[in-house]
């Protein structure tokens, strides 16, 4: 295989996700569904069956497969790339492993500068199986956009100092509070790693980023200003520098959603927790993303279309709206449930 990155297919320039995603008028409301890559779809299930997480995620062939696969069951109007936010950690070097049913577990979590400093800085050489995938799927994809996508600084730190997922984030918190130096130290470390993930990606051809920051909610907008915030804004303003629209997302960050947008974000991602139309206001001139409950698609058909239904016509407020659920997709979900919706929010 050639290492040259295709040229953007010309059908981009009408995309219905990269228009919202600018603030632009598309053809229709797009949409496209976290964590739409897996999980509840059965040819999913058996592509990775026997084969760990990590593992999957440093397959070229493999994470190009698992990512066209919503595409074509679905006809969404953008694919993300299938990956995890701590695939960067551990192909630098990271002692860690995602376990079935708990999450990522750091086998030596990060205490003191010297712990900060022995985490290698990421570079091309080190995620070349991600060039690949990148490559491979956009001759794939053609007219529909690829989502690459990052860590943001303080959910990737709270795994790294937890040891593990958390969810009082105590640990997290005291470094935040009680040693500001070895706090900065990572969070730098690990912006310059997610923004030169990003950059990889990009190179190779994904037409814009999302930065996920799941835990963000823990914070308050005092201490994500001062002690967050600036490094997010570090992570997004190199993926502006490479033309892209960029996404920030998090969980339960109601009380942040302003600050978010602020980092740097073209969109900002909304939970399912915060109405449409209170958001729309808080996050100023930028588009938005959201927000269906993912536990809709459980739902009757006619509720949940209902539901999605009220939530477009919020979205038309926006500066632009791309739909999705408020968070990912749940295991259990039905995936025609995902395809009626998918074609409903379409006919709108």
């Amino acid at each position: 295989m050639t290492d040259a990155v295709p040229s953007p297919h010309p059908g981009l320039a009408e995309s219905p996700f990269l228009l919202a995603a600018r603030g632009q008028e598309p053809a229709h409301t797009p949409v496209w569904y976290m964590r739409q890559a897996g999980r509840s779809l059965p040819e999913y299930l058996a592509v990775r069956e026997g084969i760990g997480m990590l593992e999957s995620c440093m397959d070229a062939d493999l994470v190009t497969e698992i990512t066209l696969q919503p595409v074509r069951r679905y006809g969404v109007d953008a694919a993300i790339f299938f990956s995890d936010i701590v695939l960067p950690l551990k192909a630098v070097g990271v002692d860690l492993d995602i376990k079935a049913g708990v999450g990522p577990v750091v086998a030596s979590p990060v205490r003191t500068l010297d712990d900060v400093a022995a985490i290698p800085d990421l570079t091309p050489e080190h995620v070349p199986y991600i060039s690949q995938a990148v490559r491979q799927l956009v001759a794939e994809l053609g007219a529909t956009p690829l989502i690459g996508f990052a860590g943001a600084p303080f959910t990737v730190a709270s795994y790294l100092v937890e040891g593990g997922p958390s969810k009082e984030h105590a640990k997290t918190k005291a470094m935040m509070f009680g040693a500001p130096d070895v706090w900065d130290a990572l969070m730098r470390k690990i912006a310059g790693i997610a923004a030169a993930y990003l950059r990889i990606q990009v190179e190779a051809g994904a037409s814009a980023v999302q930065l996920f920051d799941s835990w963000a909610g823990a914070l308050t907008p005092a201490d994500y200003r001062a002690s967050v915030m600036p490094h997010s804004q570090r992570v997004l303003a190199a993926a502006g520098e490479l033309g892209v629209p960029r996404i920030h997302f998090g969980v339960g960050t109601s009380n942040l959603l302003g600050l978010m947008g602020e980092a740097g974000a073209d969109v900002v991602g909304v939970d399912w927790r915060t109405p449409l139309e209170q958001a729309i206001p808080l996050v100023g001139d930028r588009a938005v993303q959201g927000n269906l409950d993912p536990t809709l698609v459980f739902a009757p058909t006619e509720v949940m279309t209902r539901r999605a239904a009220e939530v477009v016509e919020a979205g038309r407020r926006a500066k632009g709206h791309i739909f999705n659920l408020g968070h990912g997709v749940i295991p259990s979900t039905d995936p025609g449930q995902l395809m009626a919706l998918t074609d409903f929010v379409h006919g709108c």
